[in-house]
């Protein structure tokens, strides 16, 4: 037997489901519980009082002609009554031994006479009759309609139950309404939805004044002067638009606790992992369809066989059992106790499930006259300032319907966590909560040109405290999604340059017109030409730009998607990307420009022709471009200073001549190639003063190379010559020397007529001896000899008086084979 709380248990759901629970679930839900009470409270009643009651019908005149029974019993009412036999003493008082024999006949004789159909059956018999004609006689459905209820109501419960329980969905919707009851009771989700009442309340009462805050004015051009703009305007290309004011929040409002932040944080990757998870399938939408089909089509069977035999329960009903041979009888008529009882419990369970019906038609109705695939956040993104909440689909979709039909609020609720706008509010938030000015001063160092420098790495936005470092010189940015620069960056007065490395950065209009007249070097690191921002074209202070990136013609039409033209005091371009040739509008730069470097991946550069346009360039590097000759478009830059063409793949320089009429040319670099031989026209270059061959193919030295009456620094180091000409005694300017790793074993005397060396390094060649004349060099400051073949160092070594320990680069044991004061000497401190 079981108790009602056991059975009950079945629709024992998990309380957190009730918000996926509709009102027709919730209202079938009660339904079945009737209906389980009802089938509880039949079978109670049947078992403990349901029986039939039966007494033989047939007369001897039909029992000796073998009359065929009929339906009804033939006897009159008298027959009947005389038939009857009342059992004796049932009425009569007791007789005691006290009375005598006359008076118990008198009394007797003064009780009335029983009455009713005789019979000759005794108790036993009755009750042998009553339970062969339940079984045989009674309908089955009067039998077992209490046990029918409760089968079909456990069915219709398990049906409507079914989503929540099935492993494929359960583990969804359990992980759904986990993350959804958390964004409810989020604090993030309150303080977001406040601030976007107080931006409400503050928009309707300026428009119901007309006036608003009074935006600053700045200057977009330098014809445009008096152009009203709002600060928070962001900068997405060359025009400016005002749009509504950005209004301050109070700071009570805006403050989160770091623990709040952090689970706020964590919610937004939930959802965003949740939804990547569930919106790519209809599972749970097909499963709900599928149990309110079946519940639909369980309940048609119920109304079809119940109304064939709810005119099975009868009062009466005729049992013939063929035991004639054992009670004389062969008819009886019977009497179900039950019957009045099961036909209102079944009039009754009958209106149930017709109510449960139709419920289930209506949500069949509901499911297929709504798109339930698809959800639109259309509403909530009126009511708040989060546009950008993405329209979902799928089971996602499916589950939000479901929550509206409990609550619209949860919907609403949740979709602050589907915002990106709401989320960059969090996470600038969080930010500025846990970057203070103390903290970000503590990051603050001098770099290499002595410059306070700041470096943030991998942070999730730009906090405001950085614009109250006003000494702040060069600020570096990496990695860093949001770069917001807002009004306040005009307090760093002291700001000249700026890093954005994989960075992308928007700039208010009021932030714009400080960086437009203060930045003077911009670096921009990017993927692709597109993450440049639009603004980078417009620093009409800029002097130096360095775009690192992709900027290859085929994917993004190289970098001419904007002009350059109000770039008008760029004098440095630093393009470090894999150009296959100049860009056309970089030309835009040449009235200014003297600085142009390319510093490609290894892409072939093939067209230099733009080039011969900017003829005031002073310095051009070309490395990593594959080049295998000088390019000619060089030939026709006459202001040119340095040329670097380090890391190509040149093996000759037959051209080199060409150079003689770049009158300026002081420094040549073109290391790092593969050059095999200096051609003799390299001594028409007069005005070079620094050679750079190092890391090349060289054997020997041209003796014209040597006829350079200008050259200072000579280098040659990495390469395989061997002899040293006497000639390189008339480099009488030469102040840097560079032949390590070569294969040189005697240096000539006349080497050291060059008094004005200060730098000369020879390490890792083959000499044996150094000459006693190294004395002559009064100005050598760095002496490099180790990796030769050297047994010990001269005492002259001495009389080099700048030389330092430090800068001469020797084995150990050769220093100590100098005398004592040449030691000394060598040792000694600079003061």
């Amino acid at each position: 037997m079981f108790t009602l709380t056991e059975v009950a248990s079945l629709n024992d759901i998990q309380p957190t489901y009730r918000i996926l629970k509709p009102w027709w679930d919730v209202f079938m839900d009660y339904l079945g519980l009737v209906m389980l009470m009802l089938a509880i409270f039949a079978m109670t009643m049947q078992i403990t009082r349901d029986q039939v009651a039966c007494l033989p019908c047939m007369n001897e005149a039909e029992e000796t002609s073998g009359a065929k029974p009929e339906s009804g019993c033939q006897q009159t009412p008298g027959e009947v009554a005389s038939s009857i036999r009342v059992p004796v003493g049932t009425l009569t008082p007791p007789i005691t031994k006290d009375l005598t024999d006359e008076a118990v006949h008198q009394i007797y004789e003064s009780q009335p006479q029983p009455t009713g159909v005789k019979t000759n059956l005794d108790f036993q018999q009755y009750v042998f009759i009553n339970q062969k004609c339940y079984h045989e006689a009674l309908p089955w459905y009067s039998k077992y309609f209490p046990y029918l209820t409760l089968i079909h109501t456990i069915i219709l419960m398990v049906s409507s139950n079914f989503w929540f329980k099935y492993p494929k969905t359960s583990s969804k919707i359990e992980h759904f309404v986990s993350i959804l009851g958390r964004c409810f009771e989020s604090p993030w989700t309150t303080k977001a939805l406040s601030e976007t009442a107080c931006e409400d309340s503050e928009e309707n009462k300026q428009r119901l004044t007309g006036t608003a805050s009074a935006p600053k004015q700045v200057s977009l051009e330098g014809n445009d002067e008096s152009t009203n703009v709002s600060p928070s305007t962001p900068m997405l290309g060359v025009k400016f638009t005002a749009e509504k004011p950005t209004l301050e929040v109070p700071s009570s409002m805006t403050i989160l606790d770091k623990k709040d932040g952090e689970q706020a944080k964590a919610l937004f990757e939930k959802v965003r992992k949740f939804r990547a998870h569930v919106e790519d399938s209809d599972l749970i939408y097909k499963l709900y369809v599928a149990q309110t089909i079946v519940k639909s089509v369980k309940f048609m069977l119920i109304l079809a066989y119940t109304s064939a035999f709810l005119n099975k329960i009868n009062f009466t009903h005729t049992c013939m059992p063929n035991i004639k041979h054992l009670t004389g009888y062969a008819k009886f008529i019977c009497t179900h106790n039950m019957a009045f009882m099961l036909s209102k419990l079944l009039i009754t369970y009958v209106a149930l499930i017709m109510i449960y019906g139709m419920t289930c038609f209506y949500s069949l109705f509901w499911v297929f006259r709504r798109p339930l695939k698809e959800y639109s956040f259309e509403k909530v993104r009126e009511e708040s300032s989060f546009s950008d909440i993405p329209d979902v689909k799928n089971d996602f979709a499916f589950l939000l319907h479901m929550v509206d039909q409990y609550d619209q609020l949860y919907s609403k609720r949740f979709g602050v966590f589907l915002s990106e706008v709401s989320e960059n509010k969090l996470r600038e938030i969080s930010l500025n909560h846990e970057w203070t000015f103390e903290k970000l001063k503590q990051l603050v160092t001098r770099n290499a040109q002595d410059k306070q420098e700041l470096h943030l790495f991998m942070l999730s936005g730009l906090p405001n405290a950085v614009f109250d470092l006003t000494d702040l010189e060069v600020l570096k940015l990496e990695l860093i999604p949001e770069v917001r620069f807002t009004a306040k960056v005009s307090q760093m007065t002291s700001l000249q340059e700026l890093h954005l490395s994989h960075s992308p950065a928007k700039v208010e209009q009021t932030g714009f017109a400080f960086l437009r007249d203060h930045l003077r070097c911009l670096h921009v690191k990017f993927t692709d030409v597109a993450e440049i921002p639009a603004w980078v074209y417009l620093l009409r202070s800029l002097k130096e730009l360095n775009l690192i990136g992709n900027l290859s013609s085929e994917n993004n039409k190289m970098i001419c998607l904007e002009s350059m033209r109000d770039l008008r005091h760029l004098k440095t371009l630093c393009l470090k990307s894999n150009l296959t040739k100049i860009p056309t509008n970089i030309t835009e730069l040449s009235p200014h420009l003297i600085r142009l470097m390319v510093h490609n991946d290894g892409t072939k550069l093939l067209v230099l022709n733009s080039l011969k346009k900017m003829t005031n360039l002073i310095e051009v590097e070309l490395h990593n471009c594959e080049l295998e000759r000088i390019p000619h478009a060089i030939f026709s830059l006459t202001n040119l200073q340095e040329l670097d063409l380090k890391s190509n793949n040149i093996r000759t320089i037959e051209e080199i001549i060409s150079l003689q009429h770049l009158k300026r040319l002081t420094c040549l670099k073109l290391w790092h190639n593969k050059i095999i031989t200096i051609p003799s026209s390299i001594g028409h270059i007069k005005s070079l003063e620094a050679l750079h061959l190092s890391h090349n193919k060289l054997e020997t030295l041209p003796p014209a190379l040597f006829t350079l009456p200008k050259l200072r620094h000579l280098d040659v180091g990495h390469n395989s010559i061997s002899v040293l000409p006497p000639d390189v005694g008339l480099l009488h300017n030469l102040q840097h020397l560079a032949m390590n790793s070569n294969k040189l074993e005697v240096l000539p005397k006349t080497l050291f007529r060059c008094t004005k060396l200060k730098v000369r390094c020879l390490g890792h060649n083959a000499l044996t001896t150094l000459p006693e004349a190294v004395g002559q060099l009064v100005q050598l400051t760095q002496l490099e000899l180790k990796g030769n073949c050297l047994d010990r160092l001269p005492a002259q070594l001495g009389n080099c008086r700048l030389l330092r320990k430090n800068c001469l680069v020797v084995e150990e044991h050769l220093f100590d084979t100098l005398p004592m004061d040449a030691k000394e000497s060598i040792s000694r401190e600079t003061f």
